[in-house]
């Protein structure tokens, strides 16, 4: 009778410990956008600005003063070239505020927007605003797209 329970028991405990093995490779659920905190948004993202020629590149990371927000820099192909900008923002429930500074000091513009529904904390839509110009061209949507790498 031992010998029996012995030859059932040995492949239901080699079942058991691959299903544990192949449950390791399975990723974590998609984070939803009022989970996303500041580390989701570390890392490269390309953003599309209504208006604009080309892409933005936008790297951020931890705020080196600020727990809870980032920073990092902003790149955009203008006419004379590449325009760079640093960036300071945060992330609160889905909804993603970004400031941008040509010079460090003064705010040039703004990005507020908010988590895309079912994009895993991967893409932001909303509104680029240029602090400096009050036309109604001043306001223009955007969409931020995180790049590859390490999520």
């Amino acid at each position: 009778m031992t010998e029996i329970r012995l030859r059932l028991a040995i492949p239901l405990l080699a079942a058991c410990l691959g299903a544990g093995a192949a449950a390791q490779g399975v990723p974590a659920a998609c984070p939803a956008p009022a989970d996303i905190v500041p580390q989701h948004l570390y890392g490269t993202w390309l953003a599309q600005v209504d208006g604009e020629a080309g892409p933005v590149t936008i790297r951020l990371g931890r705020h080196p003063e600020l727990a809870g927000s980032v920073s990092g820099t902003l790149e955009r192909k203008g006419p004379a070239g590449a325009e760079r900008a640093q960036v300071a923002g945060d992330v609160d429930e889905g909804d993603f505020t970004l400031e941008e500074s040509s010079d460090g000091q003064r705010i040039g513009a703004t990005w507020i927007g908010r988590m895309t529904d079912a994009s895993c904390g991967k893409e932001i839509k909303g509104t680029w605003t240029k602090a400096s110009d009050t036309s109604s061209n001043a306001a223009r949507s955007f969409t931020l797209r995180k790049q590859g790498g390490w999520q």
